[in-house]
Order: C-alpha cells, then structure tokens, then sequence
C-alpha cells in the first residue's frame, strides 16, 4: 500500500475518533452542571487542535511533494542508493555524516536556492535528525515560494 493510502486511512480514523470526541464534548456540554461544561470545553478543544495539527500535517506533506516533484522533473532528487547501509536498511552513519557536509557546503555556497535547502533537509532525515530536518524543509519551502 502506497504512502499516501496510508495516510489517508489514518486521517479518515482520526476523522471519525475527533467526530466521536466532539460528540462526548457535546454531552457534557448538555449535562448542565458547571463541572460538565467546563470539561466538556476541554474536550472540546481536542477535536479542534487535532483538526489542526491534521490540516497542517497534510499542507507541509503537499509543500514538500511539490517540491519532490519539480526536482525529479528537473532530474536533481537526491540518490544515496550508492551509500553504504546497515543491516537495518538505515544509510551507514559515517557515509550518512559524510553526504550532509557536502549538501552543508553547497548550502553555505547558495544560501538563496530552495533545491539545496531540500537536499540538505534530505541529508539530515538520513542522519536521523528528524527536527532539524523539518526546520530545513520548512526553509526550502519558503525559498521556493518565493522563487515560483
């Protein structure tokens, strides 16, 4: 099953989960007392946040493809497939350190290009840092809004 049927699926559960929340947040709300209005707010304002994390998640998920997708037209995805790997899949740490400093340089040589900016956000997911790679694919997003 392909990536994006897997996340669809999730978020339909979720969909129908927050759905079901906002229904118990409603019958504490009709229960009338003071303390049942107050935590129906509360629950309340679960379904809300999770309704936002939901349609952020999926904005950056879309950003993130239409960048993917105009780098593989432009034949400029990353390729690591010639990188050593683990016996767990994961690219070797040393090759995987290796591969970021030469995307860092290219960076630090053309600050203002979004293509350079995901190859390093690509470079540090196959490091394992997950955060400063969202934080870096945030940044080619925005360079490569304003480059469209």
């Amino acid at each position: 099953m392909k990536a994006r049927n897997v996340a669809l699926l999730l978020t339909a559960a979720l969909v129908v989960y927050l759905f079901l929340l906002a229904d118990r947040a409603v019958a504490l709300f009709k229960t009338g007392t003071g303390v049942g209005i107050v935590l129906g707010v509360g629950v309340f304002l679960l379904p809300l946040l999770g309704v936002w994390i939901v349609v952020m998640t999926w904005r950056n998920g879309v950003q993130i493809q239409r960048l993917s997708r105009r780098l593989d037209e432009e034949g400029a995805l990353p390729d690591v497939s010639d990188l050593p790997r683990r016996p767990s899949g994961r690219v070797d740490r040393d090759a995987a350190d290796a591969w970021f400093e030469q995307r860092r340089a290219e960076v630090e040589a053309d600050q203002e290009n979004w293509r350079t900016w995901y190859k390093l956000a690509y470079a540090y997911d196959i490091a394992g840092d997950r955060r400063r790679a969202r934080e870096t694919m945030k940044k080619a997003v925005e360079l490569e809004a304003s480059d469209r």
